[in-house]
């Protein structure tokens, strides 16, 4: 039984499932779950959009030698 996933997939399954975790859950543990999803999900991108901070990336005042003030 060689089926390809998307067939696993079927949108009817998704929200079988979706019903059967509500019941599970109930609703406000379900919005608890997702907010704190989401807050993860913002966090991840934040982290990976934000710029590294390195020590390589020395700053130097005006009038020190190297710097171009």
């Amino acid at each position: 039984m060689n089926r390809p996933v998307m067939d696993l997939l079927a949108p009817t399954h998704l929200v079988v499932l979706l019903l059967i975790i509500l019941v599970i859950f109930g609703p406000s543990r379900l919005a608890d779950v997702g907010g704190a999803l989401g807050k993860g999900i913002r966090d991840f991108k934040r982290a990976v959009n934000e710029p590294e901070n390195t020590s390589d990336a020395v700053t130097k005042a005006p009038g020190e030698p190297g710097s171009r003030g």
